[in-house]
Parts: C-alpha cells; sequence; structure tokens
C-alpha cells in the first residue's frame, strides 16, 4: 500500500496509529504488540486497528497479546495473526484477520479452526475491518454459538 490515505474506512474506532515511510517509500506501521514496524498492507491496517480496539475499548491487556504467535500443526510450521492469553498463560482466543475486501467464507473459518485443533481456545474472532464474526466453543460439549458482539476481556 503506497498511502494511508488508500485505506478503507474500518468498522472500528478511529486507532492512533505511528505511520512511516521506509527506504523505498513504502508505509510502514508500528505494530505496538511486536514493538517494530512492519510493512502496512490492508490485512495490517485491520490487524493495527483491531487489537487498537481490543485493548482501549475492550480491556484487553497489552501484555496478554501476541501478534503472529507460531504454532505446529501437522509437523507444519504456522502462524496466528492473534491470539490472546489468559492470566494464566493459556490461551483464551485465536483472530484471523483478512483484508477488508476479502470475504469471510467457510474457507477462513476452516484456517481458524484447524489452528484451534492445536491452541484449543474457547473465543475464535475472524474479521476483515468490517465485518466481526466471534465465536463461542465448549471444546469439551463439543459445542459453538455465535455471539454478536466482541467480548470484554474481564468476560472471557
Amino acid at each position: 500500500m503506497r498511502s494511508v490515505n488508500e485505506m478503507p474506512v474500518l468498522n472500528l474506532p478511529t486507532a492512533q496509529l505511528r505511520i512511516r515511510r521506509d527506504a523505498n517509500g513504502r508505509a510502514e506501521v508500528l505494530d505496538i504488540l511486536r514493538r517494530r514496524y512492519v510493512r502496512l498492507t490492508p490485512e495490517e491496517w485491520v490487524r493495527q486497528h483491531f487489537v487498537h480496539f481490543l485493548m482501549h475499548h475492550k480491556g484487553y491487556p497489552a501484555g496478554l497479546l501476541g501478534n503472529e504467535v507460531s504454532l505446529r500443526l501437522n509437523d507444519t510450521a504456522r502462524r496466528c495473526d492473534s491470539v490472546v492469553f489468559g492470566r494464566d498463560g493459556a490461551p483464551l482466543m485465536i483472530i484471523e484477520y483478512k483484508a477488508p475486501h476479502v470475504s469471510l467464507t467457510q474457507k477462513v473459518f476452516e484456517q481458524i479452526w484447524r489452528y484451534n485443533i492445536v491452541l484449543r481456545t474457547p473465543w475464535l474472532i475472524v474479521t476483515n475491518g468490517l465485518t466481526h464474526i466471534c465465536c463461542h466453543l465448549d471444546i469439551d460439549a463439543g459445542t459453538h454459538e455465535f455471539v454478536s458482539s466482541i467480548p470484554d476481556y474481564a468476560t472471557l
């Protein structure tokens, strides 16, 4: 993405992002969780706004959020876009981001479900910044329900 002005307005509160240009003139955004600048893509635009939303509007502690969290699935290295952890260090939620122009299809859910085979979290979220789909799972009972809003951290 060449310019922040090209980024779409999202269905999220405005976030105060730190953006700069790299040596080649490409936009980069500060990822406050990884503590480094990363290339500003439409998906990264969504990630950074959503992380700020969780922290500043839903009470998620920055120290319990991780971006690009590695895991092994069938002897293959994978990365979850974001993972939310409990105060005990156990994973509570996986979040998958897509660019705003990407539809949230069954294929997107299959990706996050595969990650959850390993992490076994009770919460899954997929978002393209315009639509947010949140699912609560009871892993022991093998049931799930879609909920209409993103929970506050205190209710996880």
